[in-house]
């Protein structure tokens, strides 16, 4: 978005628990200027006199708040955020909304560093989780054995909803440290285990520590591609283990880039792929109802509930989405127009990976090979079973796999 700069830059200022006292002379000088003066009512109560107009954020906020900033005009306004405006906060908000060279931001200290000057643990050893308008299935795709993670709360109940998480994972004895109003006259530390938390329900501006500590026999999930088939709900429409792992290697995951996974069946690779890294984003496609939905279900459970998933037939379930970095095709390879509308719908650089397990869809994937080039490569795993008293090899379907970057 660009900015408008016939209108007075937006101060994002910073505030903590401990109010006017805390903030720092840019911050309170930001404040006084203004003409108007935007925040929560706890927020604006944290203030000294000024003679500003409050205005308290609207409810929900974010439908609300372009035609907000254009009733205000060229008044100057300041926003008031919590601790830092662009950890998890208002100024990575208002930078969507307004532009980036419309805002001007004036940071407080965060929850984060608070809790990790408390806690006396370093920052960059710490994995950080926001609630705060955003799913608690989060949660479940950092939590392993040892880490140390930091969950901002979007209300009092925030601990025991933590709690809850780490036993249903198998993190019962996970060490939890819930920090509450940090910085202010009224914080407090309270202290416990995931299992049996009874901890108060406290303030509502709360931080949860945990440091994580497995339940004997409990088995961590890496983020290294390949997850077990058994954490997987499906109907038997699913990418196998081996398998998996060799397609994400070739669709080589990169922070921030997009995949389409068509015909997305249990949403395995979709869902990898997200797992590889937090900025990673997917849109699964797939026709059948039940399928997309156990996708969703997938999703939630393995940490990344962030998925999007686009129930309809491709090609034309394709129609309007953002344009892909990546496209797998798992399924569908030989209904007619899917290949050419992934290829069609591919930016320059992107990369298309197929498989293929039929002879038919194999001839598909030779032909667009003979087509476009790239690499084609038969992937045949055997696994060891029972032979009578004896041990042998059965051998699973091979998979051919097509992958080719777009020039």
């Amino acid at each position: 978005m660009v900015a408008d700069s016939s209108k007075s830059p937006v101060l994002v200022v910073g505030i903590g628990a401990d109010g006017w006292t805390g903030m720092s002379p840019a911050a309170r000088r930001a404040v006084t200027d203004a003409d108007v003066v935007i925040g929560s009512a706890r927020q604006l109560e944290l203030l000294d006199p000024v003679d500003a107009e409050l205005i308290r954020w609207p409810s929900p906020m974010l439908p609300a708040l372009p035609d907000l900033f254009d009733r205000l005009g060229s008044r100057r306004v300041c926003a008031l955020a919590s601790g830092d405006p662009m950890l998890f906060g208002l100024g990575s908000t208002l930078s969507r909304v307004l532009g980036p060279d419309r805002i001007e931001v004036v940071p407080h200290q965060s929850s984060v560093s608070l809790a990790c000057a408390r806690l006396r643990w370093a920052i960059q050893e710490v994995t950080v989780i926001s609630a705060v308008g955003r799913s608690w299935d989060r949660l479940r795709g950092v939590v392993a054995p040892g880490r140390r993670i930091l969950v901002l709360s979007p209300d009092e109940h925030g601990p025991a909803r933590v709690a809850k998480v780490l036993a249903e994972l198998g993190y019962r004895a996970s060490e939890l440290t819930v920090l509450e109003q940090l910085g202010g006259p009224g914080e407090r530390v309270t202290q416990g285990r995931a299992e049996g938390w009874d901890g108060p329900e406290g303030d509502p501006l709360v931080v949860v520590a945990v440091h994580c500590v497995a339940d004997p026999g409990t088995r961590g999930l890496s983020t290294v591609p390949g997850l077990p088939d058994d954490v997987f709900e499906n109907d038997g429409q699913l990418t196998k283990r081996e398998v998996r792992a060799l397609t994400l290697a070739r669709l080589e995951p990169l922070p921030g880039q997009l995949l389409w996974d068509v015909g997305a069946g249990a949403g395995s690779i979709a869902i990898e792929w997200l797992r590889a890294d937090q900025t990673c984003r997917a849109i699964a496609v797939e026709h059948d109802e039940t399928r997309a939905a156990r996708i969703g279900r997938n999703a939630a459970a393995l940490g990344v509930p962030a998925l999007d998933v686009v129930v309809g037939r491709a090609p034309e379930a394709l129609d309007g989405l953002e344009t892909p970095s990546t496209i797998f095709i798992g399924g569908g390879v030989t209904a007619e127009g899917v290949l050419p509308a992934c290829w069609s719908a591919l930016r320059p650089g992107g990369r298309l990976v197929a498989n293929a397990v039929t002879v038919e869809a194999e001839a598909v994937l030779a032909a667009a090979y003979a087509d476009h080039g790239g690499s084609l490569t038969r992937i045949e795993i055997q696994r060891a079973a029972p032979i009578g008293g004896f041990t042998g090899w059965r051998p699973a379907m091979p998979v051919t796999q097509w992958v080719v970057d777009r020039p």
